[in-house]
């Protein structure tokens, strides 16, 4: 966003820091005249509005390229940008192509109630009746894949297999989906099943306003007893900026009404809804609180009630890794009896495994179920994830290292003639600012800092950058933009793909302060 006059200004300053003239000294001469001509390259490209803007969307790259195979020379600086966008989305249509989105979810019910429920006088006479009996009762397999045909087309295949107590079955689905526009789609369904028999249906989405959508699905489910119809309408309104409503009308095997209201803002995600219908009506209050922390952890709750009984509902929810979800709930219900359900989400897929402890109410089985999945979580993190994580970011770290071996060299060698050339000019400035009870930087160190306790076994890695950072001081004033300092005149990347800060101390008018910034972060001194 720099304009002509910041340009040329840059220019004029860099010329006089590096002008081979200026320098009697043969091996500095030399580093100024290829630090100069690099100026010189760049002052090139960006003055001219159409080659800046090929560097500024393509790169080096877009400049070295014979023949111009980019782009023509005699287009404008707009052209080459609206073709840089055409190109743009020829690749994403080639991406989307590509992109199969695959979603699938594996469930595991396990029986745990011998743990809890078990009466000892009914196992007297069993053998190996000591140890109590956890059974896998039930279980659910889903998979779908999308594949784009067009940038509005895409047909979704998925399947499903379910059992319990031995008893079970599957069906398969051929969803084909069409955007009519940036206010809605429709989408046809085509099913069947061992259990169920064909399946056809229609779903329409629809924006009404920039605030309220609708939309509904009807279906045909043909079986053994006839044909079975359904019909789902779903409207929804922006209440504010974090407040959705919904309005649902459900007919068909199941009939039912029901209206809820959810809020979600950056630190929680409220619900209130209410249901009237066959066989089911219920009222259900959840609340989840979202912490500002690095793991993304929440803890929520629940509580749900109705003709089917009350159920309360607690658990937490933390990042473990990258793409990796881990989360545990203990639902206590009347006359369920008490849950526990270990939930993680790796990238699309879901692993789900609701353990049944008890039909009834007992302390014990809360207890355990509440205590439990956190003290094996605390133990696993400390043992397993946080040794593991760091050795994979120790090798990612090591990994970049080796691949920029080559460059930061260069940029090192580069910043060290740099600084060897800029002597003379900050010896001037330090007059000037002396003179003027002006700005003096005393000190500036630039790298990784490290002054957590916990993190005390960790190696420093720093430059000095104090002559660099002088170098740039005008009328009492250093000004740096938001952008990485790594390529100040002067700077490298000491600690790459580590996180970095600049540490100044510098005096104005005649009293000593020290200042710390980001990276990436913009620094204006002296601080008004």
């Amino acid at each position: 966003q720099a304009s002509q006059e910041e340009l040329k200004a840059a220019y004029r300053r860099l010329c006089m820091l590096y002008h081979p003239d200026k320098h009697r000294d043969p091996e500095l001469k030399t580093q100024a005249e290829r630090l100069f001509n690099l100026v010189h390259q760049a002052y090139e490209v960006l003055s001219d509005p159409q080659t800046r803007a090929i560097y500024d969307i393509y790169g080096r790259r877009g400049l070295e390229m014979e023949g111009w195979e980019v782009v023509e020379r005699k287009r404008t600086a707009a052209e080459i940008r609206e073709e840089f966008e055409r190109l743009q989305r020829e690749r994403e249509e080639r991406r989307l192509q590509q992109r199969t989105n695959p979603k699938g979810t594996i469930s595991v019910g396990i029986d745990a109630t011998d743990l809890f429920d078990r009466y000892d006088e009914e196992y007297e006479d069993v053998p190996g009746s000591s140890f109590p009996q956890i059974e896998i009762n039930k279980m659910h397999i889903s998979q779908s894949i999308e594949a784009p045909l067009t940038a509005t087309d895409t047909a979704i295949l998925s399947g499903n297999l379910s059992t319990q107590n031995g008893n079970g079955g599957g069906s398969i689905n051929l969803a084909l989906r069409r955007v009519t526009s940036a206010k809605g789609w429709g989408e046809l369904e085509f099913g069947a099943g061992d259990l169920h028999g064909p399946l056809f249906g229609l779903k329409i989405f629809r924006n009404l306003t920039p605030r309220c959508f609708i939309t509904t699905n009807c279906a045909l489910q043909f079986s053994s007893r006839g044909v079975r119809p359904g019909l789902t309408t779903v409207l929804a309104r922006n209440l504010d900026k974090n407040t959705m409503g919904y309005l649902q009308w459900r007919w068909g095997i199941q009939s039912a009404m029901n209206t809820s209201i959810v809020r979600d803002t950056k630190t929680s995600h409220f619900t209130v809804a209410l249901q009237l219908g066959i066989p089911h009506s219920f009222m259900m209050v959840s609340y989840q609180h979202k912490f500002q922390d690095e793991d993304q952890t929440r803890v929520k709750g629940s509580l749900k009630a109705g003709f089917f009984g009350t159920i309360v509902e607690y658990g937490a929810e933390r990042k473990i890794s990258r793409h990796s979800v881990l989360g545990a709930t203990v639902s206590v219900g009347v006359p369920q009896g008490v849950s526990l359900k270990i939930k993680l989400n790796r990238a699309s897929q879901t692993y789900f495994f609701p353990v049944h402890l008890t039909d009834q109410l007992l302390p014990s089985a809360v207890f355990y179920a509440t205590v439990g999945p956190l003290v094996v979580y605390f133990a696993m993190h400390r043992l397993v994830i946080k040794p593991y994580l760091r050795a994979q970011r120790e090798r990612e770290l090591e990994k970049q290292r080796e691949s920029t071996a080559s460059d930061i060299l260069q940029k090192k060698q580069e910043a060290e003639a740099a600084v060897r050339l800029m002597q003379e000019s900050v010896r001037r400035i330090i007059e000037a600012e002396e003179a003027r009870m002006g700005l003096i930087i005393v000190n500036a160190w630039y790298g990784k800092f490290v002054n957590d306790n916990s993190r005390k076994n960790e190696k420093v890695k720093v430059i000095d950058v104090t002559v660099p950072l002088q170098c740039l001081v005008k009328d009492s004033k250093l000004i740096l933009t938001e952008a990485s300092k790594a390529g100040l005149p002067g700077f490298y990347d000491p600690c790459v793909g580590e996180e970095k800060s600049l540490k100044v101390l510098y005096q104005f008018r005649g009293v000593l302060h020290q200042v710390m910034s980001a990276d990436n972060e913009a620094l204006r001194i002296p601080k008004q």
